[in-house]
Parts: structure tokens; sequence; C-alpha cells
């Protein structure tokens, strides 16, 4: 008799191990929760013109972040937000859908993500009547995330109950407040009020966003505090090479050179 109820739950448990929010799941387990992973690609950038099509390795930025949504196991829905239509064309071929062009008014240097979500999430609940359970942003511009990190991000804000989760990088010691230093009349002296602190090993353990290159947020948060961080924010660390943040030329460089190194040891 044990040995058939364990038989009976397997399906369950693995279907619980696919997608993640287990917790959450318990409570209705008809139901797969809507996770949907969102890829902003506008046409427009300073630091490399159409920035979102530049290759590293041999692939564009949008195609190494459609790799790592399709090869997630969390992700239930991925869609590309952009204004240009070559873009997206590209997001297509890439098997990301593209329901509809944002419009140029948030297409701009200045726009804020968070406008563009939450037009993104107004359109498809009145054109679909589609709401999702929880909302990945991934910015093209980390080629080297994972579908790791999007699944443990995903996870952490499932199991933990948190409103937010961000990816970040652990900030390098000398960079640490302590360790700045401004320039005031030819001379540099300590920045703001940090006490001098030498000892690396004395100094506090800072994080800073990396992108981010994941950010996974309940769709609640970003109507309740009109932001995509909550009062419960968690993070997931990523080592500073998957942080590779595209910015300028030299950075395309750089994650060429990572992926490449990356695929040889592998």
């Amino acid at each position: 008799m044990v040995m058939v109820r364990l038989v009976l739950a397997l399906p369950m448990f693995l279907l619980l191990l696919q997608y993640g929010c287990r917790r959450e799941l318990l409570t209705d387990p008809d139901r797969i929760m809507d996770v949907l992973g969102v890829v902003p690609a506008r046409g427009g950038s300073k630091g490399i013109p159409r920035k979102n099509l530049a290759v590293a390795a041999g692939r564009s930025l949008l195609a190494w972040t459609a790799d790592a949504a399709h090869a997630s196991n969390r992700l239930t829905r991925v869609i590309a937000s952009t204004d240009d239509a070559e873009i997206a064309q590209a997001a297509r071929v890439l098997d990301l859908e593209v329901p509809f062009i944002r419009p140029i008014a948030l297409a701009a240097d200045d726009t804020p993500i968070l406008a563009v979500l939450q037009d993104l999430l107004s359109r498809l609940a009145d054109t679909e009547q589609y709401e999702p359970d929880i909302v990945v942003l991934l910015q093209p511009t980390s080629p080297l995330r994972r579908a790791d990190h999007i699944d443990r991000a995903v996870d952490l804000l499932c199991d933990s109950g948190a409103d937010t989760v961000v990816s970040v990088v652990r900030v390098p010691h000398n960079f640490s407040p302590s360790s700045i230093l401004q320039e005031t009349e030819g001379r540099v002296v300590p920045w703001g009020d940090a006490p001098t602190v030498t000892r690396r090993q004395d100094k506090a353990t800072l994080y800073a966003r990396n992108g981010p290159a994941v950010v996974a947020v309940r769709p609640s948060v970003l109507k309740k505090y009109e932001g995509l961080y909550g009062r419960d924010t968690r993070f997931l660390e990523m080592t500073r090479a998957e942080s590779i943040d595209i910015d300028e030329p030299w950075d395309l460089e750089l994650a060429t050179w990572l992926i490449e190194r990356r695929d040889m040891s592998t």
C-alpha cells in the first residue's frame, strides 16, 4: 500500500520539481503557476548602436538571453518588449513572443523599466485576460546569465514568500565605501562618512545589482510599491564573470572571451 501511494505521488512530485514554487503549488495542485519572462529590447542605445542585436561570441545579445529563457524549467511564457521592427522580427525568429510593439513614448533613454512592465501587463490583461503570477525581467545585456540563474531566482521567490528576488554580484573590497576617495583641490580625501578600514577581512560584505541579470517579482509589487523591489527583497549571488553587463564595446570583447573560455571548459 505504501508503495502504491509513492507511485501515485510521483507525477506530482516531478511536476513540483519542474515548475518550482513548491509551497504555493501545494495550495492548488491542479494549477501550474504562470511565470512570465520579459525581455526588454528597445532599438535605441548610445554606448553601442543597436546594442541588443550586437554580437558576442557569434550570437546576438538577444539570442543569448533567448537561449537562457528557453532552457529555463520555470518560465511558462517569454515575451520580448520592443519598439523596433527589426528587433521584433529577430525576437520572433528566436521563438520569443512579440504580441505588440512597445509605444515610442516608452522607448526613450530615460524610460523606467517599471513603466514598460506596467504597460505590458496592462495590455496583456486587456487583450488576453492574462495575468501572470510572477514576472521575471531578463535584460539582454547579461549574456552570461544561464537558465539555472532564472530557475533559482524563481524558486527562491516562491520558497521564501518574498516580494522580489534580484541577482547581485559581490562588490570587490577595494570598491567598498571605506576604500573610496574623492578629489578635493588636487588632493584625495576619504569619501563620505565611512570610517577608514584597511584590512580586507574587516570590511563589510556588500553587493551590487549586476544589471540586474535577473529580477523575479510578483506583479502585485509593481502596483503596490510602484517599483521592482518590495519590502522583502532577497538576492541571488552570481560570479563576476556571470555578471558582465554590456554597456560599452569593450564589454562585448570581454563577454566574447568569457563565453568562449566557458564553452571550451564544458
